[in-house]
């Protein structure tokens, strides 16, 4: 496999690190798994990480290894009360151990997946998934040095990333402060503290809101501020940032970066919001001009494998006009970036703005994002 010949020992380090931010190095041909394409997960086993977070680990029914780079995120699905659920989570396994891949799971009051998954998610039980899609990778950004900053259940892409990196042996250059609400809020605590201790350019720090009802907290009290940063990771304006949590948190980390004169450019983070209240964007018409004719134009779009047919307007996503139809599309986000509606144009055209759910080599392959294209044409899709 790619992965194990990519990063044998008597490689240079140097030339490994540009390995590991290279979403190329994570790619095999003969286990890729497309985001558009919908796999039945075993699962094999769950882990209490703390009183409202689970790990729930999986292997393919196929048996096919996993291939994603460390970062991304699957769809997964599941009937509940009779209604297709889908949702997005970030896969905190490593792409380095790939018969297995897990996510971890912050039960969210009201959540309908998260709650269907800590009741009823246990060994032998099938869920199924779309493939790993998303752009916050280590490839997004290849730097010698990181700061990783994190919020509750932001901290899994992240996690992933520094298990692929130990697992290599390369002993990047990490800081990794994340945030809690207490130290019993504290997710994968103890592994990080294992991880630290075996490879001594990972410096991990954790801060919590408050002391809870644990036993007694030496660490630091409070939330992410410009001074704690300063203390903690004085280099910190030398670092390329990742950083994945609630949208608050992560508005708060951008701004306290800036005022510490941290490059904006060098700043990355997890852009779509994975809460399980949120509800898909508004289809928001362009303007005349950004599509270069009338809104009023109207088209017909065709779904090749169901013979079903709807009209589409030239100011409707394909998605929402399918919608509008009572026609059923495969989606999730709806924001252009988890892949789930990843669908072949056999015939026509589309005007597609994604926020990087697809590879251009899918579109080169006449694939398209439906929440996020706008037919210019009669459309004939593969569905």
């Amino acid at each position: 496999m790619i992965v194990r010949d990519a990063f044998c020992v008597s490689q240079p380090p140097s030339e490994a690190t540009d390995r590991f931010t290279t979403s190329s190095t994570w790619e095999r041909a003969d286990a890729q798994w497309e985001s558009h394409e919908r796999r039945r997960l075993v699962c094999c086993r769950t882990v209490a990480e703390t009183h409202d977070v689970r790990t729930f680990v999986f292997s393919a029914e196929s048996g096919q290894p996993f291939s994603f780079e460390p970062g991304q995120f699957i769809t997964v699905s599941a009937d509940i009360d009779g209604e297709t659920v889908s949702r997005c989570y970030t896969i905190s396994s490593p792409p380095t151990r790939p018969y297995t891949l897990s996510i971890t799971v912050k039960r969210t009051p009201g959540g309908r997946m998260s709650n269907w998954l800590h009741d009823h998610m246990k060994p032998g039980v099938v869920l199924l998934a779309y493939g790993p899609a998303g752009i916050f990778t280590p490839a997004s950004a290849p730097a010698a040095k990181a700061l990783y900053l994190s919020a509750g259940s932001g901290v899994t892409p992240l996690m992933s990333m520094t298990r692929a990196a130990f697992d290599l042996g390369l002993n990047r250059d990490i800081v990794f402060v994340h945030s809690a609400r207490s130290p019993a809020d504290i997710i994968f605590r103890d592994e990080l503290s294992g991880l630290c201790a075996a490879a001594d350019k990972l410096k991990v720090i954790h801060v919590c809101e408050g002391q809870g009802t644990g036993p007694d907290w030496n660490g630091p009290l409070g939330r992410l501020s410009l001074e704690l940063l300063q203390q903690q990771v004085p280099d910190f304006r030398d670092r390329e940032v990742f950083t994945c949590g609630p949208a608050g948190y992560m508005n708060s980390v951008k701004e306290v970066l800036l005022q510490g004169g941290h490059d904006p450019a060098r700043y990355h983070q997890e852009s779509f919001n994975f809460a399980e209240t949120a509800e898909p964007i508004a289809d928001v018409p362009p303007s005349p001009a950004e599509i270069g004719e009338s809104t009023a134009s109207t088209y017909t779009v065709r779904l090749a494998k169901s013979g079903k047919t709807f009209s589409i307007t030239a100011s409707e996503t394909v998605l929402a006009a399918a919608r509008k139809a009572g026609v059923a599309l495969p989606s999730s986000c709806s924001q252009g970036l988890c892949g789930t509606c990843k669908t072949a144009v056999l015939e026509g055209s589309v005007e597609m703005r994604h926020n990087g759910g697809i590879r251009q080599r899918e579109i080169d392959k006449g694939l398209r994002l439906m929440c996020c294209s706008r037919a210019t044409s009669d459309l004939v899709l593969d569905l």
